[in-house]
């Protein structure tokens, strides 16, 4: 590989989750643009086209986002590397899905390790039930990835996958309830319902957390009517939500009321729905756009195809999804 690559390359590497204030991680995500434009063949053409380049992108606001749809059809790579690994989006029957290459797995298991830490702490110390039939069923999933390393951190041998919400995965999490073992549930929406549709449980002291997704078996709900629904049936407090894609590297975190926090190096951006290149004033709802800084090797610059709005205090909301949007991924829920 070329020797400028690499030094680049290592250099990113060695920032992505180093503690850092606001100026130093907006000079990495400048930094990053800069890589990626040099050895992004497709990001750079698309930068182009819209008139930027190393010398007038001189701030982070001047940064280009590149459609999530360009993950279905071409390969996004930073350089020219062996794929080590791929995860692909679920899609629907015969959609096209989205594809995102890995140059190395420990980049992701960082990333997705380090910020759980943030939220929530060590892995260790939780006993993880995971309720996801529908990532079960297929190939590729890096929502699955992540559970499946999780688990593997657990020390506890009730964490899992379920296929049913009944029967072992109740009487387990049962078990660590009686011994003391913090429990961590996490479902996509529609298992989570159906199981609260089949009668009341009391998982107060655990930590329900949903993914999204109807996956087209049923109307799609609001947040807040699934949440409202889940802690009547459930006996909790608070519904936690996680919110990922195959194109991401880095997740967010809700800990209730779907205001959602970000590890450092993911930055979310609001663009006006009308103008793609207008950032929209906080409290509006509009274009989500991400920064993610661990996505070195393919783009971490993605103009998502779901609706948001930031609030003040940095945290931001997922409103559904545009309306011409393929259903996929973990953000299928509307809130209006």
């Amino acid at each position: 590989m070329d020797k400028g690559y690499l030094q680049h390359r290592e250099r990113l590497r060695s920032r992505v989750f180093a503690p850092a204030g606001e100026a130093e991680r907006e000079a990495y995500f400048l930094d990053l643009f800069a890589f990626q434009f040099t050895y992004n063949v497709l990001y750079q053409h698309f930068c182009r086209l819209l008139g930027k380049n190393l010398q007038n992108v001189q701030n982070v606001a001047d940064i280009p986002f590149m459609p999530i749809s360009f993950f279905k059809s071409q390969e996004l790579k930073t350089g020219s590397w062996p794929t080590t690994l791929s995860f692909s989006s679920s899609g629907t029957t015969g959609a096209d899905t989205s594809r995102h290459a890995l140059l190395e797995e420990p980049l992701y298991i960082q990333s997705f390790t380090e910020a759980f830490r943030l939220f929530y702490g060590e892995p260790s110390g939780f006993a993880f039930f995971f309720l996801l039939p529908s990532y079960m069923e297929r190939k590729g999933s890096s929502l699955i990835y992540m559970c499946e390393k999780l688990q593997h951190m657990s020390p506890y041998p009730q964490s899992g996958f379920y296929l049913q919400a009944r029967g072992p995965m109740l009487k387990g999490i049962e078990e660590c309830k009686k011994n003391g073992i913090p429990v961590m549930l996490l479902g996509v929406s529609f298992a989570l319902l159906d199981l609260a549709e089949s009668g009341s449980f009391d998982l107060s002291g655990c930590i329900v957390m949903e993914t999204g997704g109807m996956k087209g078996r049923r109307r799609e709900p609001t947040r807040a009517e699934l949440h409202e629904i889940y802690c009547r049936q459930f006996n909790v407090e608070h519904i936690h939500s996680e919110y990922g894609m195959t194109e991401l590297l880095s997740q967010a975190y809700s800990k209730g009321g779907g205001l959602f926090g970000t590890p450092p190096w993911l930055k979310v951006c609001v663009f006006e729905t009308d103008d793609p290149l207008s950032p929209a004033p906080t409290g509006k709802t509009g274009a989500l756009y991400l920064m993610d800084g661990a996505n070195i090797d393919s783009c971490a610059f993605i103009a998502t195809q779901d609706l948001g709005k930031m609030h003040p205090d940095g945290t931001f909301e997922v409103l559904g999804r545009f309306d011409h949007s393929d259903v996929r991924g973990c953000s299928l829920l509307l809130n209006a």
